[in-house]
């Protein structure tokens, strides 16, 4: 396949509606059909043995939901600011169960809907760095934004570990 044809068919899979949120003073989007619901940051209950982007679990209207520090999971400073808040998302384990998952982020900002015109293929950046957790660059309003893949944002085996552990 040639690259002209990998970028188009990428930007087919990918246009679609994104709710963009902050890290760190960068911004990310996600699949607006991934995200079930935004809500304040609440206390979270430890889990040992867990990665230490992974926080704990809080109880969600009788369902506990395992929490993951978005910005830790990336490397980046995790200060809890007035706008920090959890975005719960649907992620598609490799089993094929679905899961409820909160992301903490550093703010969200709004839901854009992106044309395959605003969408680039992620650049490669060598061969140590893996790239597979993003679906592209979007351009929005003059600002690049990272398109991130919900289902593989969070390694599979940090998911089954805490899908046993709730």
């Amino acid at each position: 396949m040639s690259t002209n044809a990998l970028s188009t068919n990428v930007a087919k899979t990918t246009a679609n509606k994104y709710l963009t949120v902050t890290l760190e003073n960068e911004s990310y989007g996600m699949a607006v059909l991934k995200v079930r619901e935004i809500i304040r940051l609440q206390k979270i209950t430890p889990v040992p043995q867990m990665p230490s982007y992974v926080k704990g679990v809080i109880n969600l209207r009788g369902s506990v939901i395992p929490i993951v520090d978005l910005r830790l999971k990336f490397g980046l400073k995790a200060e809890i600011a007035e706008r920090t808040c959890i975005v719960v998302v649907q992620v598609n384990m490799a089993s094929g169960q679905t899961v409820q998952m909160g992301l903490i982020v550093d703010s969200v900002e709004e839901v854009v809907t992106l044309g395959s015109d605003e969408i680039e293929p992620t650049p490669e950046f060598g061969t140590r760095i893996d790239t597979t957790y993003l679906l592209g660059m979007a351009k929005v309003k003059g600002q690049v934004k990272t398109l991130l893949d919900i289902d593989r944002v969070v390694a599979q085996e940090a998911i089954e570990r805490m899908a046993k552990a709730t």
